[in-house]
């Protein structure tokens, strides 16, 4: 059915870019739920609990469903990329090691007890667990960053009979490039949740639902995020290009002695950039200029609340506008990732190298399997986040059962 190598990166590439479609919204709304309660726990106003329960219902959805694609999508490593885990496991398994450890299995357990806390809990007991969910989440990115990052400029290791040791753990965990990404993606994920939040309050404000004030409000949040997020993730992506590599920039005086230097240690290869790559950074740049209008025009709009109540134009436009954070995303993945190649390890390892000895047969069965499990994941999670969306906050919602729960009998003993 083709190359093997091939198949094996387009595999992943569409796993690994599916996944990180929930990640971006995942990082977002976290951090926008946990506003949401901390001025409901403050404020003590009713508006902004059922907020809470509305978004964090979404959330939920999709974090749940992006755990399976993450979890599923991590077995690729020893089945398909075998030949990496062995040279460089040493040093890109601690990281991803960490992030399992340290921050999904505490983020995971503390969302749990946020998720059937309600009514159940202390409020500001409950409130410091949406944070730790929050953070971990955000610690739990920075880790696979890390671990990308040592990917695209491998410090702080050296190798040792065929294989990577790390010797600076501090240069690791410092890696720019991961650092960069950390910022660029945790923008990019509150930038991909404001507009999250302006898409559904549209869709609710343009059918002049009964709950004006929750979705005006929630409007309001989606608009101010992103007015505030989308110039950090042009700046942060802008600063990348400092430390990108010679043979992506296109061409030039540093990418060709870069390309004479590997091809006398390494012998002959494609070592510039594939075009795909050039032309995702164009299409990233198109997505990023449409959103910084979209920006201008929400700052315009922001002031005026009866126009982001009545404006079906705006809401239209802010519905319409919802694909473009996530087009931006994937471009940006794919020049980053397609743009190192023929590399796994920039300058370490060739993917080529990386791959499993495997057959085609073998290879082609794991694409056809992961391939059509994340295409029905995907529609699931779109089915899901579409239907509690437009139900709207009237129907029973997170924590609802936690509220109307009768209290426990308690019997005594003797």
């Amino acid at each position: 059915m083709g190359d093997p190598l091939m198949l094996a990166r387009v595999q992943f590439a569409l796993t690994a870019g599916t996944h990180f479609l929930f990640v971006a919204l995942t990082l977002g709304l976290a951090t926008l739920v946990a506003l949401m309660q901390t001025r409901a726990t403050i404020s003590g106003e009713a508006v902004h609990a059922r907020m809470t329960r509305f978004w964090g219902q979404l959330y939920v959805v999709n974090y749940a469903v992006g755990i399976v694609t993450g979890l599923v999508m991590e077995f690729q490593f020893g089945l398909n990329w075998a030949g990496m885990s062995r040279t460089v496991g040493g040093v890109f398994g601690a990281p991803l090691a960490l992030e399992t450890v340290v921050a999904f299995f505490v983020e995971s357990t503390f969302l749990g007890l946020w998720i059937f806390g309600w009514e159940r809990l202390n409020r500001w007991l409950h409130l410091t667990l949406i944070w730790v969910v929050t953070l971990t989440a955000y610690l739990s990115a920075y880790f696979v960053l890390v671990a990308n990052g040592w990917l695209q400029r491998p410090v702080g290791y050296e190798m040792r009979d065929g294989h990577a040791r790390l010797t600076d753990v501090g240069a690791l965990l410092g890696n720019p490039t991961a650092l960069l990404a950390f910022g660029h993606v945790l923008f990019g994920g509150l930038l991909t949740a404001g507009f999250f939040l302006a898409a559904v309050s549209g869709h609710h404000l343009r059918r002049r639902t009964a709950e004006v004030e929750l979705f005006r409000k929630s409007m309001r949040t989606g608009l101010l995020t992103v007015i505030l997020a989308v110039m950090p993730v042009v700046m942060l992506g802008a600063a990348q290009f400092g430390y990108l590599q010679p043979t992506k920039s296109g061409g030039g005086a540093k990418a060709a002695a870069a390309e004479a230097d590997f091809t006398a240690r390494f012998g002959p290869d494609h070592y510039r950039a594939p075009g795909l790559a050039q032309v995702a950074a164009g299409v990233m740049m198109l997505m990023w200029l449409l959103m910084v209008t979209v920006a201008v025009v929400a700052l315009v709009m922001f002031p005026f609340r009866r126009w982001l109540e009545r404006g079906r134009v705006f809401h239209v436009t802010m519905i319409v506008a919802l694909p473009l954070p996530y087009v931006a995303m994937i471009a940006g993945w794919v020049f980053r990732e397609v743009g190192r190649q023929p590399w796994m390890v920039y300058g370490v390892l060739k993917t080529r190298d990386a791959l499993s000895d495997t057959g085609t047969g073998t290879i082609t069965a794991s694409f056809l399997l992961f391939t059509t499990l994340f295409a029905v994941l995907t529609c699931v999670n779109v089915w899901l986040l579409a239907r509690f969306a437009r139900r709207g906050p009237q129907e029973p919602g997170l924590g609802a059962g936690a509220a109307s729960a009768p209290a426990p009998v308690m019997t005594p003993t003797f």
